[in-house]
């Protein structure tokens, strides 16, 4: 499906409007981009003609508490309805719901438009992608286009991105470059999560679930005020825990089984607020996880074919190595507020560290064909590897300054900086001689990153907004590498040394016209930038590579519209982005070796579509969808292919046996996401209670996993179904529910490994259980 068959049913008024859209629809797939501004013209036209004319209705109490939805996109409240950007918002009960079953992070997969998670790494280090746009680098000092922002603290290394979801207010998922108020690394989009605050009401809740695979989830938080309206305290927790429920058949060592964890994370939060116009805010966080690496599974994929063997079996598998997964992670903010001068002075210290160990069996078998006994299928050679980091910390100071310098204009004036040290290891490990240490390299890294920035926002009329801004960022990275011990008589090397740095600008302009009180059109152009970045995972390989800054330009128009007596909210996007040294990683092939690499160009272009209707009284439906295109534009990019024997589907260069990729979608990027929910609530005991039902879908289609295509290598669309049903007093004091999470065990590859064999790690199985929740 193509942008055309998703705009060209929209009717587009007039003859002018007509001949228009069928000359866009005419062109050639080159011009079709060139001609881009004219195409999302025609795409907003036929948009605005879809409103129906009950979006003048009166909108009703209900419909408005609805509509208020406050999100901090652009660093400051604001109604969802009134930012002139693509943003979406998950919170309240669909946030509790599809974060039941103990799952990681990854349970946003697939929950918003345009948005898709995965790992390699078990219940850490998520992988996200917006738009198509993201990373499947695997190092523990890659660098990903989509920045998670916790509680306005940037969390920039790959496990930190992994901390738990809990006692949260709100996720907003901020798609398209974020250059301005956010900057560095974020030319895909931002996540944002938002803790619930002390607040000087006594609150809190205690919510406790036990499932299949001994699977434990429990969470509470309990907050109020320690000095009457001065100071306010907040405590909460999670505490994960699953046993195995894969048994490993192979006798000869090994684990005993595969996929348990125990995890437990906490917040502290201290609210200082003796008067109106100050406030400080301490947060202390941590958590600790124990459990097992991703499991890997050897030759479980079709050769030639693709798609699981027949005889695959979720609950069995052979392997002869050490699985471990330890993180240890502690962070701690103070965000301190002041009235100053007509506006607000705004400051956020934070500090942040995490270890982690994590060693993993990646040939997912045991033995090797050349020291039998081996399975299962063909193993080349036996592959253990670890990758440690042994000391980390990050340290952000951020400094704005939010006024009103005219009745019509708001403005803000900022400034950032960022330290961060890493030093981490990759390990190599012998299998066959007993779990033998074979190679070792370590890598440092010292990063310094400031920023100045500028955004304001110019109510021209009552119907028009402009708004725009801009930031001026630097960057330096200081780099070593090592290799203390090669494998398979490689020799040492090093250390080998990169000094990066850059200085960019970046920024955004927008428009926003209220075409009624329940109906506005937007249309912004931003520019963002991911820093530069070197690879330097030498245990195998002895190259150290460098991609250079990527930059991105993109323009989307949409509408925002509250229909039908207040029952519909309906917003639409449309969207065009053309990177600039695209940042791409080949990960394993034959070297198996990561490398960096710069593709000249990548374009996109997609729409998003979301929902809420409320039909009846008592039942809600949510809905959205995105279409997402991408395309490597490099006539000339090559990458290694498969040590294992897969079907090539590019184009091979005879001289290097390398697949160019010109032309292809980045890996892991579906072309279309989808999800839906449905509640429906029937009133019993006399209106004492609720009698409930929670079901939700989401649905990801195919996705290549590599930069080259192949038959193999790649997954086929999956669609997860959810459900929760249950019982809840008035007031939701407490509830009892059953749930359901994958109800009908899809199975789907989620990624693989291509240098050894065909192996590959599946999604989680279907989880279900009960569950109570108290509220105080």
């Amino acid at each position: 499906m193509g942008l055309s068959s998703i705009v060209e049913p929209l009717p587009v008024r007039g003859s002018g409007g007509e001949h228009l859209w069928n000359y866009c629809m005419k062109l050639p797939r080159a011009a079709f981009f060139r001609q881009r501004h004219l195409v999302l013209a025609v795409f907003a036209m036929g948009i605005v003609n879809t409103i129906p004319a009950a979006a003048e209705a009166e909108i009703s109490a209900a419909a408005r508490a609805l509509e208020h939805v406050l999100v901090t996109a652009q660093k400051r409240e604001q109604i969802l309805q009134d930012v002139p950007l693509s943003v979406d918002v998950l919170r309240g009960e669909k946030l509790d719901v599809i974060s039941s079953g103990a799952p990681d992070i990854l349970f946003l997969a697939a929950r918003s438009p345009s948005l898709y998670a995965e790992s390699s790494s078990g219940r850490t280090f998520p992988r996200f992608y917006i738009r198509g746009l993201g990373n499947t680098d695997f190092d523990l000092n890659a660098s990903q286009p989509v920045s998670l922002v916790y509680d306005d603290v940037v969390l920039e290394n790959a496990i930190l991105k992994g901390f738990p979801v809990f006692d949260m207010e709100r996720v907003e998922i901020v798609r398209g470059p974020q250059g301005t108020l956010f900057g560095r690394n974020t030319p895909a989009g931002v996540i944002k999560f938002e803790s619930v605050r002390p607040g000087m009401t006594p609150d809190g809740y205690l919510r406790g679930s036990y499932g299949r695979f001994d699977t434990v989830d429990m969470e509470g938080a309990y907050g109020g005020p320690l000095v009457a309206n001065t100071l306010a305290a907040r405590a909460s927790f999670q505490y994960q825990q699953r046993d195995d429920f894969v048994r490993n058949t192979f006798t000869g060592g090994g684990e005993k089984g595969f996929e348990e964890f125990e995890e437990f994370a906490g917040r502290v939060q201290l609210l200082y607020a003796p008067r109106q116009d100050f406030s400080a805010l301490l947060n202390v966080h941590g958590r600790v996880l124990d459990g097992g690496s991703r499991l890997f599974r050897a030759n479980i994929i079709r050769p030639g074919a693709g798609g699981l063997v027949r005889d695959f079996d979720l609950r069995r598998t052979a392997q002869d190595a050490t699985q471990i997964l330890e993180v240890d992670n502690f962070g701690v903010s103070l965000k301190a507020e002041a009235a100053l001068g007509g506006g607000t002075l705004t400051s956020i210290t934070a500090f942040e560290q995490v270890e982690i160990t994590a060693r993993g069996d990646v040939d997912g078998g045991f033995g090797a064909d050349f020291a039998p006994p081996a399975g299962r299928g063909s193993i080349p050679f036996a592959a253990e590897t670890a990758d440690n980091i042994n000391d980390h910390h990050q340290i952000t100071q951020e400094l704005r300054y939010a006024f009103t310098p005219a009745p019509d204009v708001s403005s803000t004036l900022g400034a950032f900086l960022f330290f961060e040290n890493l030093e981490l290891e990759n390990l190599s490990f012998d299998t066959l001689a007993g779990g033998l240490v074979n190679g070792l390299a370590e890598q440092v890294q010292d990063t310094t990153a400031w920023a100045l920035f500028g955004a304001a926002e110019w109510a021209v009329t009552e119907r028009v907004t402009l708004g725009g801004g801009l930031r001026v960022s630097g960057e330096d990275k200081e780099f070593t590498a090592a290799r203390l011990l090669g494998p398979f008589g490689a020799p040492p090397l090093g250390p080998v040394t990169r000094d990066l740095d850059d200085t960019v600008l970046s920024g955004d302009a927008s428009v926003r016209y209220a075409m009624t009180d329940y109906f506005s059109v937007f249309s912004r152009y931003a520019r963002g930038f991911r820093a530069p970045a070197v690879q330097g995972r030498i245990v195998f390989g002895d190259a150290v590579t460098v991609a250079d800054t990527e930059t991105i330009d993109s323009f989307e128009v949409g509408f925002k519209a509250v229909a039908w007596g207040g029952r519909v909210h309906f917003n639409a996007t449309g969207y065009y982005f053309e990177t600039d040294d695209q940042q791409l990683t080949a990960v394993g092939g034959a070297g198996n070796f990561n490398q960096l690499l710069n593709a000249d160009s990548v374009r996109g272009h997609g729409v998003e579509l979301e929902s809420i209707l409320e039909p009846v009284d008592n039942l809600e439906i949510t809905a959205g969808y995105s279409l997402n295109e991408t395309e490597i534009d490099d006539t000339t990019l090559e990458v290694a292919v498969c040590a294992a024997p897969c079907t090539v589907l590019d184009p091979i260069n005879p001289l290097t046996g390398n697949a160019l990729i010109d032309g292809n979608s980045l890996p892991q990027a579906p072309r279309h996401i989808a999800n839906l929910t449905f509640r429906y609530g029937v009133p019993v005991f006399g209106g004492a209670g609720e009698l409930y039902l929670f079901s939700d879908v989401a649905y990801r289609s195919r996705v290549n996993f590599f930069l080259y295509r192949s038959v193999e290598f790649a997954s086929d669309d999956v669609a997860e179904v959810g459900f929760r049903g249950g019982y809840v007093s008035r007031g939701g004091r407490y509830e009892i529910a059953a749930f359901g999470r994958n109800v009908f065990d899809t199975r789907s590859i989620n990624g693989a490994i291509d240098f050894n064999n065909f192996s590959g790690f599946v999604n989680d199985p279907a989880v279900w259980g009960i569950e109570f929740i108290g509220r105080f």
